[in-house]
């Protein structure tokens, strides 16, 4: 069985060397096994790419350049597309989900599942606030889509070479990762674990920034149109307020009762262009979604691809 390893990583100079490290010792531990290691290079300016090119000597290492930075998705969809392997298993650089369960993704994979998912039961090192934040959005997803997201589930997981090739068919600008492993369906399986914390270097996400409420839109909208139902109905019941409003003041003008103030009127003219704008965002995302897919652009360029070439003797 060849196991392919797929890692998008970006500025990861203080993580390559243990990464590497930890994933040949995991896989080292399973029988019968070969393996490839996959980095998928966001366009570091660090010393990554160096640290590599000298670990790619003694291991089975291909590096993919990305002419510019592209984000987390596109690089693993270009690691997808290289991979050989029966199954591919991908994960962040990071190292807060440990190398140390791929036998575990491997035994289950072996057993017949086509998508393995890990499943935090912990998380180290992270604030309650994100927790929190990381919990609501799940359920919302989840309220909203088509598909039932698991949660405390992220980038993490083992698939099958058939479920990799569903997902390149697919050929999406902007997909939504998470979901897609579950949208393709087949025997998915689950292991648990305790999330470590960043073994170095500072997170790339943090919890008020673009990257998280860009996966959360995201997720949101890939696999309903739920939103845009929300936004509809949302907009007759303003219309029934508005109606509620005008009954009210020719009631209040035939008995001679003294009108609203402006403060009234401020008020609900606040509330109508609430609810009108947040409508028109939300048609402008799927709009922006539409837009991206209509223009037909690859999702990524690859520079170049520098495989590992064996030493004399191996």
């Amino acid at each position: 069985m060849l196991l392919s390893y797929v890692f998008s990583f970006r500025n990861e100079e203080q993580n390559i060397p243990e990464l590497v490290r930890r994933v040949t010792a995991a896989s080292e531990k399973i029988e019968d096994l070969e393996y490839e290691l996959i980095f998928v290079n966001d366009d570091s300016s660090d010393k990554s790419l160096e640290l590599l090119m000298e670990l790619q000597r003694e291991n089975p290492i291909t590096v993919v350049n990305m002419t510019r930075r592209f984000g987390v998705t596109p690089c693993v969809l270009a690691g997808f597309a290289q991979a050989r392997g029966d199954a591919v298993v991908y994960m962040d650089t990071d190292l807060q989900d440990p190398p140390e369960l791929v036998p575990q993704l491997v035994e289950k994979f072996r057993a017949g599942a086509d998508v393995v998912h890990t499943t935090r039961i912990q998380r180290q090192g992270e604030g309650k606030f994100k927790l929190w934040l990381t919990k609501q959005a799940y359920r919302v997803i989840n309220l909203f889509s088509d598909i039932e997201l698991p949660e405390s589930t992220g980038d993490y997981k083992l698939l099958s070479a058939r479920v990799v090739r569903h997902i390149l068919e697919l050929d999406e600008f902007d997909p939504y990762m998470r979901g897609l492993s579950v949208w393709v369906g087949y025997k998915q399986e689950f292991v648990y674990y305790v999330r470590e914390p960043r073994f170095g270097g500072e997170t790339k996400f943090p919890v008020f920034s673009r990257g998280p409420a860009q996966e959360f839109i995201r997720g949101l909208t890939a696999y309903s149109a739920a939103p845009l139902y929300i936004s509809f109905f949302a907009g007759l019941i303003t219309c029934l307020f508005a109606v509620i409003l005008i009954l009210y003041a020719l009631v209040t003008k035939l008995f001679g009762v003294a009108a609203p103030g402006t403060s009234g009127v401020l008020i609900a003219i606040a509330f109508f262009n609430g609810i009108v704008l947040i409508t028109n965002g939300v048609i402008g995302v799927y709009i922006a979604r539409i837009y991206y897919e209509v223009k037909n652009r690859p999702r990524y360029i690859v520079k170049d691809v520098l495989r590992h070439k064996p030493l004399d003797g191996e």
